[in-house]
């Protein structure tokens, strides 16, 4: 059963973010829910006008490491990202793995933000069945990937308001 969906999606996050820096994580265990996702978060970023460098990883776990190696080497070249779209795709099997990569990707990607003060939009879903993922995925159902992308534009500019960012 699908969550409701929310009214007024704009007003969380997509306007007025021109030369935002975002990095997007995707992890490609599942292509072609990586593929959905990944154009959820591009059109609302695009839409946004921020500007976009991507990298991809194995897989949901493999996420937050993701994030650390790209957020320190741009620190390094001092081009810093303003906020992390974090996209990945964890299915239900028949052993604990399901649990085990769900809870700490997600706790992972809590830590970093807090630790580093760093915005994150988390669209990792995490789902029962493929047809969950695809649903949850698909632009025109609930695209998850779009939604992650509007939380981490709106943390940014929450960050940029309250004075922690440029």
């Amino acid at each position: 059963m699908a969550g409701p969906r929310r009214g007024k999606r704009e007003a969380s996050g997509a306007k007025g973010a021109k030369g935002v820096r975002i990095l997007v994580v995707e992890a490609r265990y599942y292509d072609d829910i990586a593929d959905f996702l990944l154009a959820g978060a591009m059109k609302v970023l695009d839409e946004a006008g921020a500007v976009v460098e991507r990298i991809t990883v194995p897989g949901s776990l493999e996420i937050p490491a993701g994030i650390v190696i790209a957020c320190d080497a741009a620190a390094r070249k001092k081009r810093p990202f303003d906020g992390v779209v974090a996209l990945g795709c964890v299915i239900r099997g028949d052993t604990i793995h399901f649990e085990i990569v769900s809870q700490l990707s997600a706790q992972g990607l809590l830590e970093l933000s807090v630790a580093r003060g760093l915005p994150i939009g988390n669209g990792i879903v995490t789902v029962n069945t493929l047809s969950q993922a695809l649903a949850r995925a698909r632009l025109e159902e609930q695209d998850k990937g779009g939604d992650a992308a509007r939380a981490a534009l709106a943390m940014v500019r929450l960050k940029r308001r309250l004075g922690r960012g440029k």
